[in-house]
């Protein structure tokens, strides 16, 4: 009895929720059959895994014809629109469509990777640390021996290898990914069509956006011949059907301790928001000074916002008294499971005072990390990246930071080598204005400080070293890369010079953060992951971590204050919008849907709400329903499910995630852009 209690308590998984973000090797079968009657098979999971990608830029995204077709969200390919875009020709403000393959656009330095293989190695991994050792010694040869997977698994087969801890650190598992770097542009809206309403619809709902865009993966100069995709239904979804959601959501916190997520709220996410909102700031008042600066700075303005509001939207939730006493009594359950159990208490009862004992130590260097770097402008990321490779490209692989191990470096050469164009007068006001922002809040005699400023103003440091880089050319980075550690010790470039000032402060507090939160993070994570499986059983779910997963759930609106509010919009509901608000930006439509609107259907469905467990990185994710059909592009949440990252917000509460219809998307290629080639590719018809 007391152990169903606890289930009833602290389990990832209520009875009847849509909860959880799955992995493919223990999808929730048992609750997909008793609550929907839905009963995949081994061949099913495999398809759709292998029909899904990652893009290296972040997001999602799954092939939907046989030739190489991949779809995803207009903003998390606005990266790559955004390079591809010059003064005269604006991809992102006037969208694209290339009707025969010789106008497709090959994309800058995007990578997309599918996982076509994975494999437990939990075992190799926990036994590396021996018994009695530091939380450090262990943490080392933890990495050691990740690092000793990884590369043996890419020698063998070579696939991007990569080991991911589930559980925080509970599990270990290899995934083994085919990597794609011939990516090329098919079609994307207007900008103003994709994110119609701007910032204030942002995270609302009823929405009104086209957030879709086409790319086209090409092998040995041809386009990629598909064998798992995604078909697709050109009815869509009904109120109340059954759906499914594949993608990369990012990160979750929902198995951190509750003194980690107090961290979180009072020191973590307050200094994020300073992050966020200085580099903001800073490009605003660049794009202030003239048209072409605000088109060069608005993609990441856009991301910016978007993460501000949303990480508002999660410090809302941490204040909530009501949500931290669940997270509070959920913990007390489990600690209290625990020391029932005698054998249970020695193994584990320490956890979650090491943990917080640990957290207690880090407000003090947090602020020092966050903005101990240079890395926000890209030629700071690209100095940085070189330094620290030449630092670690001596190492033996296993002892090298983990973005530097063997499986590892072909990425990192292929975005080093992106033709992406690089803006010197925006590279400036940039780090000018951190260093500035820096110098305001550590103070003039930091460490950090001292070292990138050595008594210069940062505006005038700034124009110094960008002024004076090389690194905008693609060759000279290269060059650099190719000779070496002994190039880059050598290179007297200012930007280079600057880099290698600050690496020893940045190596300094890496190294305090490994030793002190990492490795005591780890070994107690694990710990209270071994707890839960002892009470609980495996059937729970681990946080996100940038990795595949599958979540599921209904079409259904929901109640908000005294209102329902509709499972779909239609394209009839874009047009209301925009007559009133007089069509005054961010209101206005494009030319082209203000001309054609006679040409739609207008009952089509637009955009449509659904239950399923989603987060930041689900963005491009395929929407299906039981026959692995396309029935919708996941784009958003609402402002309800923003706390989702710490606790799942359930459908009563009205947590939706958003996505494009599967009808929306034929009726505007074929009605408005001329794109009935495009529509018969993806729809086989």
């Amino acid at each position: 009895m007391f152990v169903f209690v606890l289930v009833m308590v602290v389990s990832p998984l209520p009875l009847f929720a849509d909860e959880g973000m799955w992995t493919f090797d223990n999808p929730p079968r048992k609750h997909w059959k008793e609550r929907y009657s839905f009963e995949p098979s081994d061949a099913w999971l495999e398809h759709v895994r292998l029909a899904s990608i990652r893009l290296n830029e972040g997001g999602s995204g799954s092939f939907v014809s046989p030739k190489g077709l991949l779809m995803t969200n207009q903003h998390v390919a606005s990266g790559q629109l955004q390079k591809l875009s010059t003064s005269e020709r604006n991809y992102r403000r006037d969208g694209f469509y290339a009707a025969t393959p010789a106008e497709e656009l090959k994309c800058p330095d995007l990578e997309i990777n599918v996982m076509v293989s994975y494999e437990d190695v939990t075992a190799r991994v926990q036994g590396a640390a021996k018994a009695g050792t530091s939380d450090k010694d262990a943490n080392d040869a933890r990495r050691v021996q990740i690092a000793a997977i990884e590369k043996d698994a890419t020698d063998k087969t070579g696939l991007r290898s990569e080991v991911v801890a589930l559980y925080r650190g509970g599990e270990y598992w290899l995934y083994r990914f085919k990597k794609y770097t011939d990516i090329r542009l098919v079609f994307a809206p207007e900008e103003q069509i994709a994110f119609f309403g701007g910032d204030y619809d942002n995270f609302t709902y009823p929405r009104y956006c086209l957030d879709i865009t086409f790319l086209r993966v090409y092998e040995n100069g041809q386009p990629l011949k598909t064998q798992s995709y995604l078909k697709w239904s050109a009815q869509g979804p009904a109120d109340g059907e059954f759906v499914l959601a594949i993608g990369i959501p990012g990160s979750t916190n929902r198995l951190l301790t509750l003194a980690q997520v107090q961290y979180q709220r009072d020191v973590g996410n307050p200094l994020q928001m300073q992050v966020w909102n200085s580099r903001r700031d800073a490009l605003l008042r660049y794009g202030a000074t003239g048209p072409e600066p605000v088109r060069r700075a608005l993609n990441t303005v856009r991301s910016l916002s978007n993460s501000i509001k949303r990480l508002v939207g999660q410090q809302d939730g941490l204040n909530n008294p009501r949500m931290m006493a669940k997270k509070e009594q959920d913990e007390k359950a489990l600690r209290a499971a625990v020391s029932s159990r005698p054998e249970f208490q020695r193994a584990y009862g320490s956890a979650w005072e090491e943990i917080a004992k640990a957290y207690r130590e880090l407000p003090t260097y947090a602020k020092r990390t966050a903005f101990s770097t240079i890395a926000y402008s890209r030629l700071g990321q690209i100095s940085s990246t070189l330094v620290r490779y030449a630092e670690e490209a001596g190492k033996p692989n296993e002892a090298r930071y983990e973005e530097f191990r063997d499986s590892k470096l072909e990425s990192l050469k292929f975005n080093l080598s992106s033709p992406a164009p690089i803006y010197a007068d925006m590279e400036e006001a940039i780090l000018a204005a951190w260093l500035a922002d820096a110098q305001q809040t550590l103070g003039a005699d930091d460490p950090f400080v001292r070292a990138a400023l050595k008594g210069a103003t940062p505006a005038a440091l700034a124009k110094s070293v960008v002024s004076g880089t090389k690194l905008s050319d693609v060759s000279v980075r290269k060059a650099l890369f190719e000779g070496g550690a002994d190039a880059i010790k050598k290179s007297d470039d200012p930007l280079i010079v600057l880099a290698r000032r600050v690496e020893p402060i940045i190596r300094e507090l890496r190294a305090w953060n490994e030793e002190k939160i990492q490795s005591v993070d780890t070994a107690a994570g694990q710990k209270i992951a071994a707890a839960r499986f002892a009470v609980l059983g495996r059937n729970v779910y681990p946080d996100a971590t940038s990795s595949l997963r599958i979540s599921y759930g209904r079409v259904l609106g929901y109640e908000e204050d005294t209102t329902l509010v509709p499972h779909k919009t239609t394209f009839n509901g874009i047009y209301e919008r925009a007559a009133s608000f007089d069509e005054k930006p961010p209101f206005d439509l494009p030319q082209r849907w203000r001309d054609g609107k006679s040409k739609l259907d207008l009952v089509t469905p637009m955009n449509f709400v659904y239950t399923a467990d989603t987060i930041g990185g689900n963005s491009g994710s395929p929407v299906i329903n039981r026959n692995a059909e396309v029935v919708g592009l996941n784009f958003d949440s609402n402002i309800q499910k923003l706390p989702n990252r710490y606790w799942y917000v359930d459908e009563a509460e009205g947590g939706r995630a958003l996505a494009v219809h599967s009808a929306a998307i034929i009726e505007a290629l074929r009605r408005l852009y001329g794109a009935e080639k495009l529509a018969a590719e993806i729809t086989g018809r």
